[in-house]
């Protein structure tokens, strides 16, 4: 038995920084080009889906600010002088993560493997917290060059990035392998930033929601409700990273708002307005107010910024509108 999905989708043009977006989002429905789907997976979503994930429930989240490194910088001097150089730039509004303060933002850096532990030990002081930039599914074994989970636990390391779009692209990972590395991050009690997002070729086909739709399903295949309190979900357009296309604050906030209707299916209202979710896509100082001004916009996975402390001081310290 086949069904089709209809799916709440708003515009999100590409565009030179320099052009702002539109005031007022245009918003439309369409019939899902990829949303033939099994019954048991599809979703249903009404022209008010979107609407209604704002405004279901008053969740109150912490903000939280990341700073992918990649594989940067050169040496271990040069990231222990970066982490150093960041521990000078925070505000005080930013803190580890405190479920008692729930308004203060928290700050997590991910060097690259080497790195870790002598740049935890450089920031962990100023609260800064350390992750790593992805593990490997398996325990331990014959697999050459990867890193289970236990090895980044055992060096004080408490998010994992999983389902990167240069891993998934460069690096050939699967909804599958990217969902048993979920997993596994969560069963070592660490957690675990989910990243999902359409490149331009299916911006263009029309179907961002779809594939974030899909990516998600799959990606959180046998999380339960109580492990997503730990889940940290990033989107990223593919298209807006390192390209010079941006896409506007108010457009991101409608995919964030429509990613809480997909995890209110997958889970409940209350998992859809607890999960924090990031916008990841070319983030600089000059865009990180507007971005963080936005109702469904929980915080920022920002690549090359961070690559600059000051410039990701700066996102860090975001004025609040």
């Amino acid at each position: 038995l086949i069904c089709t999905s209809y799916i709440a989708w708003g515009t999100c043009y590409p565009k030179n920084t320099a052009n702002r977006s539109p005031s007022t989002p245009t918003m439309k429905i369409s019939v899902a080009a990829l949303a033939t789907l099994a019954c048991a997976n599809a979703f249903t979503f009404g022209p008010n889906a979107v609407r209604r994930a704002s405004i279901a429930l008053d969740a109150t989240r912490q903000p939280i600010m990341a700073g992918n490194w990649k594989m940067n910088p050169a040496t271990e001097a040069e990231a222990i002088a970066l982490g150093a150089g960041l521990t000078k730039l925070l505000g005080e509004e930013t803190c580890p993560m405190d479920e008692d303060n729930e308004f203060c933002t928290e700050v997590v850096i991910f060097p690259p493997h080497p790195f870790i532990s002598k740049v935890k030990d450089e920031v962990e002081e100023a609260g800064i917290t350390v992750g790593a930039q992805s593990i490997f599914f398996e325990d331990k074994g014959a697999y050459t060059g990867s890193v289970a989970v236990s090895m980044v636990d055992s060096i004080g390391c408490e998010y994992v990035l999983c389902g990167h779009s240069e891993r998934r692209t460069l690096f050939n990972d699967s909804d599958d392998a990217i969902n048993r590395k979920v997993k596994k991050v969560l069963e070592a009690g660490l957690k675990p930033i989910l990243c999902i997002g359409e490149t331009k070729e299916e911006y263009d086909l029309k179907i961002k929601n779809e594939v974030c739709q899909m990516q998600l399903a799959k990606d959180l295949k046998d999380v339960t409700k109580e492990q997503m309190k730990d889940v940290v979900i990033a989107y990223e357009p593919v298209w807006a990273i390192g390209t010079g296309l941006v896409c506007g604050a108010e457009e991101a906030n409608e995919v964030h708002a429509f990613l809480r209707t997909v995890l209110a299916s997958l889970y409940d209202e209350e998992v859809a307005q607890a999960t924090r979710i990031q916008y990841g896509g070319s983030v600089t100082p000059d865009s990180v107010d507007e971005l963080m001004a936005q109702p469904e916009i929980d915080g920022c996975l920002v690549g090359g910024a961070s690559l600059d402390a000051e410039k990701f001081g700066r996102i860090i310290n975001f004025k609040k509108k």
